[in-house]
């Protein structure tokens, strides 16, 4: 041959070209043993943790710190001065949790300060009670998803009765009230069933007790809506979660939560003290000077 050179050139790249595929199969046919393949590491996905519920049993919840506190409170004998700290030890150690110690003792002062508000400031509201408990709604399920809920509540309550009146149902008000719960019921039941989707953890963690204190609050509003008008009805929530957020507020606090398990009997007795004091005052509330400024000033 004159060009044995090409001619072998050419052999090479048709083994290249033709026999090269065949020969990787065959590497990776299981007849030549077993190979090591890379598995893909899977990414880690971020996952929603739940809102911790201060209102419940939880280890890992803002009272924890609390719990280490109290391991190294040092107390002595039992006296007037440090008997209800003596009671709280021994209550911590009977497997009551902190938590509800702590809130059982901030609610007179949430009570104290919302009944100041009311009393001195002019603020109205549902009562004592109900901001107060909203309050603690709030802590256990979070004030943004408790005031969607309470919207929700009272847009259903009220869209019931609206149409009551329009297909001319009359019901008596016991009875009416219940149907309204009902409603509100089933709403509630489709936001949580809605749940998944929102990937919320702060709605996947709703319970029963916030749930019942927003109907609470919007029974209440029915009440007003229907004895005197919607304004008044609209002022008066208004009012009402604006104390629920400042008692929320003062409850989530971390140096009142100390406070009030380090120094109980100082926190109790000066509330007590702070509510006759605040008892004795007899005077204008403070937006009621601004309503008659005028006539104040004319004299």
């Amino acid at each position: 041959m004159r060009h044995p050179f090409l001619i072998t050139l050419i052999f090479v790249l048709f083994l290249g070209v033709f026999v090269s595929p065949v020969s990787a199969q065959k590497l990776k046919s299981p007849i030549t043993g077993p190979t090591l393949t890379a598995t893909p590491t899977p990414t880690p996905e971020p996952t929603s943790t739940p809102r911790p519920d201060f209102t419940q049993k939880n280890e890992e919840t803002v009272i924890g710190p609390l719990e280490q506190i109290l391991s190294s409170q040092k107390l002595g004998n039992v006296t007037i001065f440090n008997f209800v700290r003596h009671a709280i030890q021994g209550s911590v150690k009977a497997g009551i949790p902190p938590n509800t110690i702590v809130l059982l003792l901030l609610l007179p002062l949430i009570a104290a300060l919302i009944a100041a508000a009311r009393h001195i400031v002019g603020l109205r509201g549902f009562g004592i009670f109900l901001p107060a408990a909203l309050a603690v709604a709030f802590v256990a399920i979070g004030p943004i998803v408790g005031i969607l809920l309470f919207f929700i509540i009272v847009l259903v309550s009220t869209l019931f009765r609206i149409s009551l009146r329009k297909i001319k149902v009359r019901l008596q008000y016991l009875p009416r009230m219940s149907l309204i719960l009902w409603f509100v019921s089933i709403s509630v039941l489709g936001i949580l069933f809605l749940a998944p989707y929102f990937d919320n953890p702060d709605i996947t963690g709703v319970s029963i007790f916030p749930v019942l204190i927003l109907a609470l609050l919007a029974e209440d509003f029915s009440k007003v809506q229907l004895g005197k008008s919607a304004r008044t009805a609209i002022s008066l929530a208004t009012e009402t979660i604006i104390l629920a957020l400042l008692s929320y507020a003062f409850l989530t606090t971390k140096q009142l939560q100390e406070m009030a398990l380090l120094y109980p009997e100082l926190l109790l007795v000066s509330v007590a003290i702070f509510d006759v004091l605040l008892g004795k005052y007899v005077g204008l509330r403070f937006f009621e000077y601004w309503r008659y400024r005028k006539l104040i000033t004319s004299k």
